[in-house]
């Protein structure tokens, strides 16, 4: 064994049956790329920290923010409005100084993957959102890389070990062959979830990480493992590989030119505006403010003049023809982009419609910040 792996601290792990000095040299020799720093990257990093991971690398461009702390324990709030990737390796480096990890803080693009992606043996995919998703699956494939996908909405969870070998080529879109189009699908931010959820998923992400480096155990693959906290129980479904990958790129040039946001709908010729316009909107005349969340949502609206009309049975009967402008709101901005679009097809001539970017979770946010 390598005389550099401290015996002291990796002790319980080592004498595991069939995990021994060779697997943790398997640890201290592995590369892996965590693709997101929130509710489940922060279990991945302090587990594969803790493990002996040798080569960490973490990606995401966001700012810790208040409404991350019930699920990402990881930070507090002397972080608050620091970004989450930068944070995340200092914790990790006090946590383990033997390992090397580097911090990303910037946005995924096509071109950060043809980058960064060669430098690693495995990807864990710890983002919340489709066109991500998509563009680390695409990546992987090409590139031959393994990768562990995660994701969590209210009380459920799910995790896959993907493209992880000859035998198991299947990829994120076996599951899911086309993206869903914006709104369709719900993310955290919309849908809520439990705090521990995300802490469990992570965790089982970052099991099945130390087991595909070490070759203990039966990996994950190729198997979607779905979990319910409600009930405690979880459930399998095997996949199977589509021929070839008809689906996504064939090439990397293809890959480089693929707009992932346009592939799940996510471009739109609705002006998205910022809490600050919308303050100066709020309350002129011939403006109407549209509230397209579920009756009872939270937070209220109650400081807002606005009208109520769920998404649900959007447009419904609604038809505005008096008001100038039209300002959409929901809880984080995907849903009055949706709806907004729908209404496109009932604007009259000359009507402008608008979308509230970051939704009320963003206009509470900037409320408090004005009152400081």
């Amino acid at each position: 064994m390598d005389s550099l792996i401290p015996y002291e601290r990796y002790h319980r792990q080592l004498i595991l049956p069939g995990f021994g000095e060779a697997g943790q040299q398997r640890l201290q020799d592995a590369r892996v790329l965590i693709i997101g720093a929130g509710g489940l990257g922060c279990p991945v990093l302090q587990y594969l920290a803790g493990a002996g991971v040798g080569c960490i690398g973490v990606v995401d461009d966001d700012l810790v923010s208040l409404n991350n702390l019930h699920r990402q324990p990881l930070y507090c709030m002397d972080d608050l409005d620091l970004p989450k990737a930068t944070v995340a390796v200092e914790k990790m480096r006090a946590l383990n100084p033997d390992i090397c990890i580097n911090a990303f803080p910037f946005r995924l693009t096509n071109t950060v993957c043809a980058d960064l992606f060669p430098g690693y043996s495995l990807i864990i995919d710890g983002t919340d959102n489709f066109p991500t998703r998509y563009m680390i699956n695409d990546a992987a494939v090409l590139m031959g890389i393994p990768f562990i996908s995660g994701a969590v909405s209210r009380y459920e969870g799910q995790v896959m070990l993907l493209n992880s070998d000859a035998e198991h080529r299947v990829s994120y879109r076996d599951l899911f062959p086309e993206p869903p189009q914006a709104g369709e699908v719900a993310n955290c931010a919309e849908a809520g979830v439990l705090g521990p959820l995300p802490g469990i998923i992570g965790s089982m992400m970052a099991a099945e990480a130390i087991k595909w480096i070490t070759g203990i155990g039966r990996p994950l693959t190729p198997t979607l493992l779905t979990y319910s906290l409600l009930e405690q129980q979880t459930y399998t479904i095997q996949l199977a590989p589509h021929p070839g990958n008809q689906f996504g790129p064939a090439t990397m040039s293809e890959f480089l030119a693929m707009d992932y946001p346009a592939v799940c709908g996510m471009t739109s010729d609705i002006t998205e505006i910022d809490p600050e316009t919308f303050a100066r909107m709020i309350g002129q005349e011939g403006v109407l403010v549209v509230d397209v969340r579920e009756p009872g949502e939270l937070p209220l609206a109650a400081d807002i003049p606005h009208q109520l009309s769920p998404l649900s049975a959007f447009p419904g009967l609604s038809r505005w023809t008096d008001p100038e402008h039209i300002v959409f709101f929901c809880q984080a901005g995907v849903r009055s982009l949706q709806a907004a679009r729908r209404y496109q097809q009932l604007q009259r001539p000359g009507q402008q419609l608008y979308s509230l970017r970051g939704g009320i979770l963003a206009w509470v946010n900037h409320q408090k910040k004005a009152h400081v």
